[in-house]
């Protein structure tokens, strides 16, 4: 592998472009172990410095996965698809089914470390409920696992003078979530906005998500309106992002 021309990248950069086109054509497939430092040491005839440096390389990009004891792996990416409209649509929820069944009608999704509350809103959510600032919001945070792997979390929050008291401030909100609780309190969701940020996570997300290293997160803010345009919900998600793919459509 030619290094003395001072244009070239480092050879451990060289290696890792290698094995990436390997991985994106296919040739080292999902769930493939990937040649460990002593193979590249011994295919390339470079340091083990050097063959630690290239495999790092993929790992901070996410697009490999160290596990203790057992090899380097090209990380199996079976996202799920998140089709925007549908999983908002009333027909969903106004059905008792919940938003997620959506994403994975046949998977087994379960929410857990489930936070109801009432808090002063925050400046960033008052301003996206239409709220003065420290307003009280009743707070709902979870998070969401597929076959019990983290995918998402979630915090709502809502005006406390709406769903205080309701069983939208409970644990359970009930057959088809805090969509269907608006529409028997007359409030139900007629427009969605929504806003996409890619962001690394924090050292708490990347916890709470158990994400590997290199791993971004997409953060989903999505305000819900009444026909009357009165925001009711300010919906905080933060996704895997080697989890989802996003998908809208649109009429020209």
């Amino acid at each position: 592998m030619a290094t003395s021309d001072n244009d070239s990248p480092p050879v451990y950069r060289e290696i890792a472009d290698t094995l990436r086109e390997e991985i994106r054509s296919g040739r080292l497939s999902d769930g493939a172990r990937v040649p460990g430092e002593n193979d590249l040491m011994k295919q390339y005839g470079v340091a083990r410095a050097t063959a630690r440096q290239a495999l790092s390389v993929l790992i901070n990009e996410g697009i490999v996965v160290a596990i203790r004891g057992s090899g380097i792996y090209v990380r199996a990416f079976r996202p799920l698809r998140r089709h925007g409209p549908r999983r908002l649509s009333r027909a969903l929820w106004g059905s008792g089914r919940a938003v997620w069944q959506a994403d994975a009608p046949d998977g087994d999704f379960e929410t857990d470390s489930i936070e109801v509350g009432e808090v002063p809103a925050p400046g960033y959510v008052a301003k996206a409920l239409g709220l003065a600032e420290d307003t009280l919001v009743v707070r709902r945070h979870r998070r969401y696992r597929l076959g019990g792997r983290p995918m998402q979390l979630a915090t709502s929050y809502l005006p406390a003078k709406l769903a205080a008291g309701t069983a939208i401030a409970e644990a359970d909100t009930g057959p088809g979530g805090i969509y269907a609780r608006l529409a028997e309190l007359g409030r139900a969701p007629a427009h969605f906005t929504e806003e996409i940020r890619v962001r690394m996570p924090t050292p708490d997300e990347a916890r709470e998500l158990r994400l590997s290293p290199g791993t971004p997160v997409m953060d989903v803010l999505r305000t819900a309106l009444t026909a009357e345009h009165e925001a009711v919900e300010f919906n905080e998600m933060t996704l895997d992002g080697s989890a989802y793919v996003l998908q809208y459509d649109f009429d020209a």
